[in-house]
């Protein structure tokens, strides 16, 4: 491939779209959310794209490197990222510690930007080679879709933010049973499940995971046996993001073993311990397989969890790990008898279908996949994007990420982000509408005030 085309261009374009009132332990998401995009053109004349998240920091890397990446050729993409890895040094802010409180303040510290010129350059390589970028990660493709869960969230009373600068969408007026569900209030077990059930109806879902940290813990617990006796046969499993403690989330598992499949993040760093040494004495407690997007976001932070043996399922969001080192996670885990899934946040139909790429890739039994692409459904900024059928999520028949943009509406996207007040993410705002004078706690549920 020493003939592979060049890299022409390279444009970063920050995008916005619109948001439910989604609660979560951080407080509840604002009107909007933001991502960056990555648009490379090759002198092949392929268009490859990445997406990754939002915000000024991360716009600002990404066009700080495009020295680094026009002229390259396609198939060096490894030896460009290389180059962006030694030259980027940890600012000071950065101490190491990742996520493990859920300071959102770290998130982009977390997050790589240069992952989504990964995604692009194997994007234009797939496209290059005719064949779907699943095929150049790991040992190629494994499976031809990907099993996707619905993920659950309570969902406060827009009403209640009087903002008209930038009001919460509404979508009362919709023929769509989902997206009328999906910008009302969702507070009580009764509605929950009633979210399980348009969710399986539209998507096909047959595995749930609820976002908690929101509501006292038994009240989460019972909206889960709401949803487990809607749906027996369902996997269902919750994420708190470490909002109990120790011996909180100790209590709250009894008796769930036949409700819940695994949970995510039940408790966190406390008394001076790491969050990997108290999920591991969670473990011995109660019996129950973990998860984590939270205590292991890099190498150095897995070697420590995998050591203690605090997790059972590592989410290995491609934004925080790379494509290829999502795919060495799943083939890592494999060999070892452990579980690989991705995490998600807010995201354009873009990552949806690197979703798909890497989903399809990873060697295994993956856990169903995280995705948040049911909330925003209907913003779409592709001409094709990939349909969630039967709680499955398919390849791209197509070469590369296999999609293709539609630059109309990422300018539109482009315009809502210029119009914004600010392009960080915030959950503390929209909460001073709900409780005023709200603060982040990571030890306090954010509606348990």
């Amino acid at each position: 491939m020493a003939n592979s085309p060049i890299i022409t261009n390279m444009d970063v374009i920050p995008v916005a779209g619109y948001d439910s009132m989604l609660m979560t332990l951080s407080g509840a998401h604002a009107p909007y959310f933001t991502r960056n995009l990555v648009v490379l053109e090759d002198s092949a004349g392929h268009q490859g794209i990445g997406e990754i998240h939002g915000g000024d920091y991360t716009c600002a890397c990404l066009n700080g490197v495009k020295p680094l990446v026009v002229g390259q050729e396609v198939a060096r993409y490894r030896k460009v990222l290389q180059t962006i890895h030694r030259m980027t040094q940890p600012t000071q802010e950065n101490d190491g510690e990742g996520i493990q409180t859920l300071d959102l303040s770290k998130l982009k510290f977390v997050v790589k930007s240069e992952w989504a010129i990964e995604c692009a350059m194997l994007d234009l390589l797939g496209q290059y080679l005719g064949v779907p970028m699943a095929e150049l990660l790991g040992e190629g493709v494994q499976r031809k879709k990907v099993e996707v869960l619905g993920y659950m969230f309570y969902v406060s009373d827009k009403s209640k933010c009087t903002s008209q600068e930038f009001p919460y969408l509404d979508e009362s007026d919709s023929q769509d049973p989902w997206f009328r569900l999906r910008r009302e209030e969702i507070l009580t077990p009764e509605r929950i499940a009633q979210e399980a059930q348009c969710l399986h109806e539209k998507y096909g879902f047959r595995n749930f995971k609820l976002k908690g940290g929101v509501l006292a813990g038994e009240q989460e617990m019972e909206a889960l046996r709401a949803v487990k006796k809607l749906h027996p046969d369902a996997r269902v499993n919750i994420d708190p993001n470490g909002a109990w403690s120790l011996s909180e989330a100790i209590q709250l598992s009894k008796g769930m073993h036949d409700v819940i499949t695994y949970m995510e993040d039940p408790c966190g760093p406390e008394g001076g311990f790491s969050g990997r040494e108290i999920m591991r004495e969670f473990k011995n407690a109660t019996h129950f397989p973990v998860a984590t997007n939270m205590i292991a976001t890099d190498w150095r932070q897995f070697y420590h969890t995998a050591s203690q043996n605090a997790c059972d399922i590592i989410l290995a969001d491609p934004h925080f790990w790379g494509f290829e080192g999502s795919i060495r996670m799943a083939q890592l885990l494999e060999s070892w008898g452990l579980t690989w899934g991705i995490h998600s946040n807010n995201h354009f139909d873009i990552t949806l279908a690197a979703f798909a790429q890497v989903g399809c890739a990873a060697p295994g039994t993956p856990t169903p996949l995280d995705t948040h692409w049911i909330w925003q459904d209907g913003q779409n900024l592709l001409k094709d994007t990939p349909q969630i059928r039967d709680g499955f999520l398919p390849l791209p028949e197509k070469p590369g990420l296999g999609v293709t943009l539609d630059m109309d509406k990422v300018w539109k996207a482009n315009a809502f982000y210029n119009r914004l007040p600010s392009h960080e993410r915030d959950d503390a705002m929209a909460m001073q509408y709900l409780i005023p004078g709200w603060k982040f706690d990571h030890k306090r549920p954010a509606l348990v005030r």
